[in-house]
């Protein structure tokens, strides 16, 4: 379960405190565009860690209030009353755009996918994509030690730009003519002069074309909820 609720890890609660916080305060309170249907909303707990079984019918049974008030005391949302409101809603869309801004910057799925706010068979299924390519189990579930990972992977693409290699000239020396010297008959004594070394140029390498680096898209971190205490 997110950030390990439960726990009495003070270290733990206070690096989901300090995640969540930069996630606020990046990306805000974007509303959904309309509001999630029970179904819906229980496919976004679901996919995002929670146990709760995927129906249609309305938000009021234990199971599913029980994880709903876990999700809003994770992310410290008032009041933690285990009602799928406004702000709930709000917060659970961003979750899940952030996931799968991430996604398309990792796994690069094509088509890539829509940055909105559902957890749709499109998601799972990339989600699945990428636990196989890490040899994790394909639950199609983005838990806290997958989006950590992805996290982490989507960080480092931003950090070091893809660069096109480019084929390098090598040099090739030049061999050195060696001088011989002259020497000129003569029936008289007469020195003979020696002829002076031509001097040897050094191969210039030629220049090599630095590479352009390509741009690579932004990630941006998942919010990880609070422990609870």
């Amino acid at each position: 379960m997110w950030c390990g609720f439960g726990k009495s890890s003070a270290t733990f609660a206070a690096t989901c405190l300090l995640s969540a916080s930069i996630v606020i305060a990046d990306t805000g309170f974007a509303a959904p565009q309309g509001s999630y249907t029970p179904q819906q909303f229980r496919a976004v707990l679901r996919g995002l860690g929670y146990t709760v079984k995927v129906t249609n019918t309305p938000l009021t049974d234990e199971e599913t209030k029980k994880a709903i008030r876990e999700f809003q005391t994770g992310y410290r949302l008032k009041p933690v009353d285990g009602i799928a409101g406004p702000q709930t809603q709000a917060y659970a869309a961003n979750i899940v755009k952030i996931l799968q801004g991430n996604l398309n910057a990792v796994v690069k799925p094509n088509p890539p996918l829509p940055r909105d706010q559902f957890y749709g068979p499109q998601t799972e299924a990339v989600v699945k994509e990428y636990q196989k390519k890490n040899q994790l189990q394909e639950t199609g579930i983005a838990n806290l030690a997958l989006r950590q990972k992805l996290d982490a992977e989507a960080k480092a693409l931003v950090g070091q730009p893809t660069t096109k290699p480019s084929p390098t000239p090598t040099a090739k020396p030049t061999a050195k003519p060696t001088t011989k010297p002259t020497t000129k008959p003569s029936p008289t004594p007469t020195a003979t002069p020696t002829a002076t070394p031509t001097a040897t140029p050094t191969p210039t390498p030629t220049a090599t074309p630095t590479a352009t680096p390509t741009a690579t898209p932004t990630a941006t971190p998942t919010p990880t909820p609070t422990a609870t205490p």
